[in-house]
């Protein structure tokens, strides 16, 4: 009698966290909700951003421009030297005078490929069925004091992202993947913080440190405005 009871509770027990366990598409579907919902980021054509990027005890002003699904443009004036990322739904280019390029040059494939998400408005996992991405979940792991649920994305050309995002919040609070820095292989791990509702009504991280080994900056956003009208020419590639 006793063996059956044990069987009986721990057969409960189970039931019990099968009821409670999520998905990662139902975890998404909270982190959605949560920084605005499904209709509101569909409303965003686009997205303009101001902030001021701090990096070895220098700050740069900072610009990034998204036109949703089509174009992205981040550009940094560290001292009168400018850092330029551009991407688009097909292809990229840089400007970085810090790395042996200050002249505009066409990004390399694993960088473009890489970087593809940026052009989407908020992050990749709000809108990864739609880009061609696939996600997992992969339990739970502590972040500081936080047991945040793990989940593995890839994109549509294989390049994975681990993001971790709280259940009391269902924010994301890191991201963690690997990268390429200067021909040497890095783990660039960014903390997310400062979460704020914009005017608009959708909810982004103000604050972010990204911290890729030997060197870390951190971003702190200063003003966003959602639908601007944006220049098309900036995304092109000057000519020489």
């Amino acid at each position: 009698m006793k063996s059956g009871t044990t069987l009986l509770v721990g057969l409960l027990a189970l039931s019990g966290l099968s009821l409670n366990a999520q998905t990662a598409d139902e975890i998404i579907a909270k982190h959605v909700a949560a920084i605005g919902g499904k209709e509101k980021l569909a409303q965003v054509s686009s997205i303009y951003i101001e902030s001021a990027t701090e990096a070895m005890g220098n700050e740069a002003p900072t610009k990034t421009y998204i036109v949703n699904g089509k174009n992205y443009r981040n550009e940094s004036d560290f001292g009168g030297q400018t850092i330029v990322q551009v991407v688009s739904d097909k292809s990229g280019w840089a400007i970085m005078p810090f790395g042996g390029s200050p002249d505009p040059a066409v990004m390399s494939d694993d960088d473009f490929k890489a970087g593809a998400d940026q052009i989407y408005v908020g992050d990749p996992l709000a809108s990864y069925s739609a880009t061609g991405g696939k996600v997992e979940l992969l339990g739970q792991e502590k972040i500081n004091t936080v047991n945040a649920y793990k989940i593995k994305y890839t994109n549509k050309f294989g390049v994975e992202t681990t993001y971790y995002i709280d259940p009391s919040t269902y924010y994301i609070i890191e991201s963690i993947r690997q990268a390429n820095m200067m021909g040497q292989p890095v783990t660039v791990t960014t903390t997310y913080s400062n979460y704020q509702k914009t005017d608009y009504g959708i909810v982004l991280p103000y604050s972010a440190n990204v911290d890729m080994g030997q060197f870390a900056l951190t971003i702190n956003t200063k003003k966003v405005e959602v639908n601007k009208e944006i220049d098309p020419k900036i995304f092109e590639l000057p000519k020489k």
